[in-house]
């Protein structure tokens, strides 16, 4: 299965969040998209995000002030 990546690096919050939700709603069930952010509060944003949508967050990796995301929409 192909996954999306979606960048998102240099920019803040909701700014991720938003980009995430709008890739993840055009999506179908069990399809992957990656964001990779460099907003520190991406960390809890993404993981609470989430949560609240059911969707599940497959990996969450941080590498030199990168963060990388791969969720698995539900």
């Amino acid at each position: 299965m192909n996954t999306m990546t979606l960048d998102c690096a240099g920019l803040n919050c909701p700014l991720p969040i938003l980009r995430l939700s709008k890739a993840v709603n055009g999506m179908a069930s069990g399809a992957r998209v990656e964001m990779i952010a460099t907003d520190p509060g991406a960390l809890k944003d993404v993981s609470a995000w989430a949560k609240q949508t059911g969707n599940n967050l497959l990996e969450s990796t941080e590498d030199g002030g990168q963060f990388r995301f791969v969720i698995v929409k539900a």
